[in-house]
């Protein structure tokens, strides 16, 4: 046991590694530490040597501090590193598809409105007075003479100089003697034509045409002639339209005498049937036939209308001839056939005509004055023979 104490008394400890060495140990084995004469001194006992050994601390690394940012950036370019390795690997395996690139939007041009041209304004010409032209009196200068000399009034010297209504002038005086303003060339007028310088000289008397108007009838009521009327209105034909107004030249009036030849007025055109309808059947004893039809205008005092109705049916022909003014007629009940109980086929048509004149104590004679209608037939049932 004393052995042992003074064995342990003969050892020393490391203060860095805490190991146990020989006492005249100057290196540790362990961590390298190299001892000094006064590490461990030899008079000590174990029980300083174990205080000392309870202050021996263990080895401590360095430390290393990095500030917040610096390890951010560090962090993002680790992060950076790593994805750019990843995307050449993917790359090199094919699994990186290149993206299709979009159609960029085409922009569609933008109608524009053309720009709206201003009319440019005419400009009119104002007449500008001119500055007066001084002048010196010379002896023997008189007002008038020096007006006649400028072609001004001697009126508008006195009122340009102040002077007195005597227009007393003496020599070496200075007048101001106003200048003429120039008067604008009025524009040239429309000239007027033969036909219309014609109409202004012989007068004129406007006619409102009316419904009932025709051409042959307005020329009858003035005492003019239908050519005069068409020449001086521009017309081409006999037509006449309602409302509208036509010129009666004064001057060309027809003087009434024996030597005046009466204008034959136009053809008619043809009348239009209205009643009855074409093949429409009477068979009823009693029943009135009215035949009807549109007129063609104002008659004149000489003119009807001929209305033509025969029976076909009857072998040799019976016929009516009749001449009235208005525009229908009543078939009389007379003219029904009679010879038997079967239909019979009527045919009538209607001609405007004018009276020709007559001899003495004989009938009325007419011409046509216009053209004939259209034919139309009716059936009319006899009368049953008992």
């Amino acid at each position: 046991m004393a052995n042992e104490i003074n064995q342990q008394s003969r050892t020393k400890i490391c203060p860095t590694c805490g190991t146990r060495m020989n006492e005249s140990a100057t290196r540790c084995l362990v961590c390298g530490r190299t001892f000094t004469n006064d590490t461990a001194p030899a008079g000590k006992n174990n029980a300083a040597t174990a205080n000392d050994s309870d202050r021996i601390e263990k080895p401590r690394l360095h430390n290393v501090s990095i500030s917040l940012p610096i390890f951010i950036g560090l962090i993002l370019l680790l992060v950076g590193i790593g994805a750019a390795v990843a995307f050449v690997l993917l790359q090199q395996t094919g699994r990186v598809v290149e993206p299709t690139p979009l159609p960029s939007a085409t922009l569609s041009p933008t109608p524009t409105n053309p720009p709206t041209e201003t009319p440019t304004p005419t400009m009119v010409m104002s007449p500008t007075p001119l500055q007066p032209i001084e002048y010196t009196v010379k002896d023997g200068d008189l007002c008038a003479s020096i007006a006649a000399v400028f072609d001004v009034s001697v009126q508008s010297i006195i009122l340009q100089n102040n002077l007195s209504a005597s227009c007393y002038l003496s020599p070496g005086q200075t007048l101001l003697i106003p200048q003429p303003t120039i008067t604008p060339t009025p524009e040239p007028t429309g000239t007027l034509t033969s036909q219309q310088a014609t109409l202004e000289a012989c007068g004129s008397y406007d006619h409102l045409v009316t419904n009932t108007d025709t051409l042959f009838g307005i020329a009858l009521n003035y005492g003019v002639t239908t050519d005069i009327i068409r020449q001086y209105n521009g017309l081409t034909g006999d037509i006449v339209v309602a409302g509208t107004t036509i010129k009666i030249p004064l001057c060309e009036r027809v003087t009434p005498g024996p030597t005046s030849t009466p204008t034959t007025p136009p053809p008619y055109a043809a009348p239009n049937l209205l009643l009855p309808a074409d093949g429409t059947s009477y068979n009823v004893s009693g029943e009135t036939i009215t035949l009807q039809w549109a007129g063609v205008g104002s008659l004149l005092p000489n003119e009807a209308y001929e209305v033509v109705v025969e029976d076909v049916t009857e072998g040799q022909g019976r016929k009516i001839i009749n001449y009235v003014t208005d525009t229908k007629f009543i078939v009389p009940m007379d003219f029904r056939p009679s010879s038997d109980s079967s239909p019979h086929v009527i045919r009538w048509y209607v001609t405007p005509v004018r009276q020709s004149l007559s001899t003495e104590n004989g009938p009325s004679s007419y011409e046509p004055a216009g053209a004939r209608s259209e034919s139309r037939t009716f059936i009319w049932t006899g009368v049953p023979v008992n």
